[in-house]
């Protein structure tokens, strides 16, 4: 009797941490201006997560948008640090301007909020590196989210090239755009920020060329390039006035050469990836169809591997994180380690398109 005395309330503690675990992850929301929130609505009533509060200061902005009807009024508020402290969020998903992206880590850090954001870290590398050492200080996680980050062919070509299926890389080429924000129809609000050089950090630089720039830095391991080479260029001046809206950047590692082509001016929507090496190739060409030349053998079209979940989903993944449940290796695609390289990659191709020469990061 006194064992079952002893081991009840063992049990029972036990059981209330199973309990937390499974619970819905709680989430808050920063800023509504973002044009990828919608993926927060189109996930709100799976189950894995619940919104606890929403904070944007402009209330017209508050009054609409994705969330809006979605959510009781009273889960919005004006003032971030006022929602932090009444909800109690575990963790705050950023969908404001790249800007903004600082003072939510600020706001949550001290208070040991974990943050995601949406792509990419920060405008800067000064800011991202105070986000880093917040983060650090404060022993919270920073994730970055990218749509390519959930594309299965991604996956399956980092798998290829870790088992060192087509040898060592030499060239990486990308593309990433579509015809332009305006063109495509964003809202207002998106482009409010999302043109404007500050809040943005640039143009197609920024908006596109943070895909590359993380992708070639998991591929290739976290490595530092040696240089980084940029053209930024206005070919809509009259649509764009403040930012570039097609750039090439062209980074430079000891023995692999990356360019990625990011663009507000393609004929169509696009997100390819062509990884040459040693011993083969792989083509990415869309988020489930790839091509791949291993030796002499061309392995034809052909659908990638399907992705186990919480690895193909960036709120179930988000979630697992967040609760301990799995780990990022070292320059994951949404790790910070990742994400602080590829802010240095972007200062560094403003900065060469600037002078017109190729600088180090």
């Amino acid at each position: 009797m006194k064992r079952i005395l002893f081991l009840l309330p063992l049990f029972l503690a036990c059981s209330l941490c199973a309990g937390a675990q499974d619970a819905p992850l709680r989430l808050a929301v920063a800023g509504v201006t973002h044009g990828h929130l919608g993926e927060v609505a189109r996930r709100m009533n799976r189950g894995d997560f619940q919104i606890v509060g929403v904070a944007e200061p402009r209330e017209a902005y508050r009054n609409k948008n994705d969330l809006t009807g979605r959510l009781s009024s009273s889960l919005f508020y004006a003032d971030l640090a006022t929602m932090l402290d009444e909800t109690k969020p575990e963790v705050v998903v950023a969908y404001g301007s790249i800007y903004d992206h600082m003072a939510v880590v600020e706001a949550c850090a001290p208070r040991g909020v974990h943050v995601m954001v949406e792509k990419p870290l920060a405008v800067s590398y000064k800011d991202a590196a105070r986000m880093a050492k917040l983060a650090e200080k404060y022993g919270i996680k920073i994730l970055t989210n990218y749509e390519t980050t959930w594309y299965t062919t991604n996956q399956y070509a980092h798998r290829l090239v870790n088992d060192g299926q087509i040898g060592e890389l030499l060239r990486i080429n990308i593309y990433d755009g579509h015809e332009g924000p305006k063109e495509i129809g964003c809202s207002p609000m998106f482009l409010e920020w999302l043109t404007d050089p500050k809040l943005n950090g640039g143009g197609a630089v920024v908006d596109f060329g943070c895909y590359g720039a993380n992708l070639a830095t998991w591929l290739l391991g976290g490595q530092t390039p040696k240089s980084v080479y940029a053209v930024l260029k206005q070919h809509k001046p009259e649509v764009y006035p403040h930012v570039d809206d097609d750039a090439t950047i062209v980074v430079e590692y000891p023995g692999c050469t990356v360019q990625i082509m990011a663009s507000w001016c393609w004929p169509k929507n696009r997100k390819d990836m062509y990884v040459y090496g040693s011993k083969g190739s792989i083509f990415q060409l869309t988020p489930t169809q790839m091509e791949t030349r291993i030796g002499r053998r061309d392995s034809g079209m052909f659908e990638a591997p399907a992705l186990e979940s919480p690895y193909n989903d960036s709120f179930r993944f988000l979630r697992a994180v967040v609760r301990g449940e799995i780990s990022l290796p070292p320059y994951d695609l949404s790790s910070l380690e990742n994400n602080l390289m590829v802010v240095r990659i972007l200062d560094a191709a403003r900065r060469s398109a600037q002078s017109g020469r190729p600088v180090k990061p």
